[in-house]
């Protein structure tokens, strides 16, 4: 784990002088991070990194994660998708098992800390039990068009936080609470992100038996219908035609996501047939998913629904031609043209992706272009300063404020 004398060389010495200045005036504060998984997804990633660099800096943090059965996770994925505005069928005994399940992990846990700071749906209802401590809901996915019945039951909690933290203004709902901008971001020094040599790269590419004999395309994204792995495959198709590559699909499962398994499966059958589709299944195999990324030629990102897309911007920081769709958060981190490519459609991700295996300078410098964007935007030491400006503020009575 690095330390944060560590990132000095990559933002500088003011940076890191700030991040102590501000943790120094949290000093006797105590916060609580909540959310649904220690394992799987951005959150989780997010949290395992900041966390120990929070305690690092003085600032009294813990992590706790919401215990759930299936029925529980099932139901917290038909709100995640009603979230994303698809038409879910909820029981009211949906609820019910949404609110016990709440309830019950209430009663057993420490609630206590001068700010819990709650993130996304299903651990929204802990808010039932707020004393006179500050509660923050940190919503990470794309709330701008969601199912109405959803909404408007998440809305009688939220109403209850002190403040709501949104990765876009575009994202976001009217409130009666403080709202707060945060973007994500991805750390330049963990696994997944750091420098690998040649050697180490080339160390992993044969462990999953893919061979660097022609150009290589890849997605990273856990295996959800929202990230679209059949479309994804259904455009490689559409470049094959012209242009000899592979396609990698690599990733894995969310323990708060049932669907999972399922949607894998449907990749492995429109995948059959051909050797060049290479579908890894990476447990938390970080280092894997750098090296796969260093070794494209290309990184697509063909989301229907996205929160912010952090695989986006591990891309970019590698300095990768990137593919994306321009849904969610992904068009702030990729300008069409200047740090990647938008599209909207299959046949507009395999003409992008042609375009940039045929023109390796133009890809190369997209992906120069996008580093430099991610450098100065989306880093964890940026994350660090604008979470700890944000837990000042709620002790404060401005009406709104943005970071």
């Amino acid at each position: 784990m690095a330390k944060i004398d560590d990132y000095t060389p990559i933002v500088g010495q003011s940076t890191i002088d700030d991040l102590r200045l501000l943790a120094g005036k949290l000093a006797g504060k105590k916060v609580c991070h909540y959310n649904s998984t220690a394992v799987g997804g951005g959150v989780a990633e997010i949290l395992n990194r900041m966390v120990p660099l929070l305690k690092e800096l003085g600032v009294d943090t813990r992590w706790e994660v919401i215990k759930g059965g299936k029925k529980f996770y099932e139901i917290t994925k038909k709100f995640h998708n009603a979230l994303h505005g698809k038409r879910e069928q909820l029981l009211k005994s949906d609820y019910e098992v949404f609110l016990e399940t709440n309830r019950k992990n209430a009663a057993e846990a420490n609630l206590s800390s001068d700010i819990m700071f709650v993130h996304d749906p299903q651990p929204i209802a802990l808010v039932e039990k707020k004393g006179s401590n500050k509660w923050i809901w940190r919503c990470h996915i794309d709330v701008s068009n969601p199912d109405k019945e959803v909404w408007s039951f998440l809305s009688g909690f939220i109403k209850n936080y002190d403040a709501a933290v949104f990765s876009s203004q575009k994202f976001s709902q009217i409130l009666p609470i403080r709202q707060f901008l945060i973007a994500p971001s991805i750390d330049p020094l963990s696994d997944k992100n750091k420098e690998l040599s040649p050697e180490a790269i080339n160390s992993v590419l044969d462990n999953y038996a893919v061979p660097r004999d022609k150009p290589i395309i890849t997605q990273i994204s856990r295996f959800d219908r929202l990230k679209d792995p059949v479309g994804v495959i259904e455009a490689y198709k559409l470049v094959k035609k012209y242009i000899d590559c592979r396609l990698v699909l690599a990733g894995g499962t969310a323990t708060d996501d049932p669907e999972g398994l399922a949607v894998l499966s449907e990749v492995q059958e429109r995948a059959a047939g051909d050797p060049d589709i290479h579908i890894l299944m990476l447990p938390q195999d970080d280092i894997a998913v750098n090296a796969l990324q260093r070794a494209s030629s290309v990184v697509l990102q063909k989301s229907l629904k996205e929160g912010f897309g952090l695989t986006v911007a591990e891309a970019l920081w590698k300095g990768k031609a990137v593919v994306a769709s321009n849904v969610g958060g992904i068009p702030l981190q990729v300008t069409h043209k200047y740090s990647g490519m938008l599209c909207n459609t299959v046949e507009g991700a395999a003409f992008n992706i042609k375009q940039l295996l045929n023109h390796p300078q133009y890809a190369k410098k997209l992906g120069e272009n996008g580093r430099n964007h991610i450098l100065n935007n989306y880093l964890l030491t940026r994350h660090l300063k604008e979470y700890m400006l944000l837990f000042l503020s709620v002790f404060q009575s401005q009406d709104m404020v943005y970071l």
